[in-house]
């Protein structure tokens, strides 16, 4: 049997076929991030502040990722960055996210709170 097949209609190969998982395993993650959290691979080390659009129907969303924070620390730094906004968000995966495009907005928050957060 190769070692690179992903699927076959024959029974005798069930149980035999890489479990799961095993695959794409050596993705590199942060201590602590859930196995859910997207990687990022393709961006760069510390914070960074971003636009995403993806999956919500056009609407654009502030994203805070690669904060140096978690639990309480980083729930009460989503709640100034909502503050600073006007607007709705959540915390989720270790990052940030902020209803709407206020990109400049949450970097001047960021800034005034004593991180040096990367516009991408």
């Amino acid at each position: 049997m190769s070692d690179d097949l992903v699927w076959s209609t024959d029974p005798s190969f069930r149980g035999k076929l890489p479990q799961k998982g095993a695959m794409g395993s050596s993705r590199s993650r942060t201590p602590g991030q859930s196995p859910s959290a997207p990687v990022r691979k393709h961006l760069p080390k510390g914070p960074c502040v971003s636009l995403e659009t993806s999956g919500r129907n056009g609407k654009g969303v502030t994203l805070v990722t690669g904060l140096p924070l978690s639990g309480k620390d980083l729930e009460d730094l989503g709640k100034v960055l909502r503050q600073a906004c006007g607007s709705g968000g959540t915390v989720k995966d270790g990052s940030v996210e902020i209803q709407g495009d206020h990109r400049d907005k949450v970097q001047a928050a960021l800034f005034r709170q004593g991180i040096q957060a990367r516009r991408i």
